[in-house]
C-alpha cells in the first residue's frame, strides 16, 4: 500500500477517535489542564512507527524531511522530540509543535480506557486529573463500567495495525518511533516521484 493510503487510513483513524474524545469529555467534563505537557516529558513513552507517519509525510513534503532525520539520529534525549516546553526551568510547562500530527498514544491518553485484572475499564490519565478532577474522574470510571462509550487503548492499536501491520505493531521509544516514521517516508520515495499535486522539494 502506498505511503498516501496509508496516511490517509491513519488520518481516518485518528478523525474517527477524535469524534469520539469529544463525545466523552462533554458527558463527563474531563479536560487536560492548559498549558500542562508534564505527559510529554515522560522518559519511557512508547509508539508505533506507523502512528507517526502522517508527521513524516508531512515533513518530507515541506522538504523537512532529512534535516529532521539528522537532528533525531544525534538526538540523546528520551523526552518526545516533538514536545515544545513554554520555559527552560519549568519542562513540565509546554505544547506539542506538531500538535495536528501528534500520535495515537498522545490522542488516547486521558480519554482512553484498558481493562484491568478484573474486567474493569480503567481511565489511563495523569495524576493531575485524577487527583484535581477527582469526581469527574470517578464518575467517569463508574460511567465507563455502566456503558458510557470510551475509546479502547486495545482496539485503536488493533485498528492501526490492520493498516500496516509491520509499522504498527512496532512498539518503540517515542523518538524511534518518529525516527522509523521518517526514514519509512524517505525510503518509499527515494525511487518513487512526488505525491501528484506536490513539486519535488524533499
Amino acid at each position: 500500500m502506498s505511503i498516501e493510503k496509508r496516511v490517509l487510513q491513519v488520518e481516518a483513524l485518528f478523525s474517527k477517535l477524535e469524534l469520539e474524545i469529544t463525545s466523552f469529555q462533554n458527558h463527563t467534563k474531563l479536560s487536560c489542564v492548559a498549558g500542562c505537557g508534564k505527559c510529554c516529558t515522560n522518559p519511557e513513552i512508547d509508539a508505533s512507527p506507523l502512528e507517526f507517519l502522517p508527521w513524516a509525510f508531512h515533513l518530507y513534503l515541506n522538504g523537512n524531511a532529512q534535516q529532521i532525520l539528522i537532528e533525531l539520529q544525534k538526538n540523546k534525549s528520551t523526552i518526545c522530540y516533538i514536545y515544545s516546553p513554554l520555559y527552560v526551568i519549568d519542562k513540565n510547562s509546554g505544547s506539542c509543535s506538531a500538535y495536528k500530527y501528534r500520535g495515537l498514544i498522545c490522542r488516547l491518553f486521558g480519554y482512553g480506557a484498558n481493562k484491568d485484572k478484573y474486567g474493569q475499564f480503567r481511565l489511563a490519565t495523569c495524576k493531575i486529573i485524577k487527583e484535581g478532577q477527582k469526581e469527574a474522574f470517578d464518575k467517569s470510571n463508574e460511567a465507563i463500567n455502566n456503558g458510557l462509550p470510551v475509546p479502547i487503548f486495545t482496539d485503536y492499536y488493533m485498528n492501526l495495525s490492520q493498516i500496516d501491520f509491520r509499522l504498527g505493531n512496532q512498539i518503540v521509544p517515542i523518538n524511534r518511533a518518529l525516527q522509523f516514521a521518517i526514514e519509512e517516508v524517505l525510503q518509499y520515495y527515494s525511487y518513487r516521484p512526488m505525491p501528484n499535486g506536490y513539486p519535488n522539494c524533499a
